[in-house]
């Protein structure tokens, strides 16, 4: 499947696969692999989302929130694609695993999850990770699991 905004593969594998009444995204990284763009900071998202997740416009607190910010923002709202590319909505989200290079990164993640999951959140996991692919600058992998009832 190659529905513009969805989470892309970089390889040969699914984005998501359907199960029954389960989804299952594979994990998603701050990556536009059509476009061959890392997601580095908030140039590299929308405005209107770089605001509403923090982007002060001073540059010595944008350098070093915004790379984390940005990726989190970006792997989410291409969750949210393609959970709603699958016929479902965000609040369907049951379970998210997130790895991270740096668990110090945490609480910037969490501030912008709450945006996405507004009300009861999904279960989650999260782990350390010594490093994600394809490269160093990747800082955050978030796979999901939705459970959509077939109609």
């Amino acid at each position: 499947m190659n529905t513009p905004g969805i989470a892309q593969p970089l390889a040969r594998y699914a984005a998501w696969r359907r199960a029954g009444d389960m989804v299952f995204l594979s994990g998603i990284i701050a990556v536009d692999p059509a476009a061959s763009r890392i997601v580095r900071g908030y140039a590299d998202i929308p405005d209107d989302a770089a605001t509403l997740i923090g982007r002060t416009g001073e540059f010595s607190s944008d350098i070093k929130e915004g790379p984390i910010l940005a990726q989190s923002w970006y792997v989410l709202d291409r969750i949210r694609q393609t959970i709603e590319a699958a016929g479902g909505q965000m609040s369907d989200v049951i379970k998210l695993v997130q790895y991270f290079k740096n668990l110090d990164h945490f609480p910037q993640y969490s501030r912008v999850r709450k945006l996405f999951f507004p009300g009861e959140p999904p279960a989650s996991t999260v782990v350390e990770v010594s490093g994600v692919l394809p490269t160093p600058d990747i800082l955050i992998e978030v796979e999901a699991t939705a459970y959509l009832p077939q109609r």
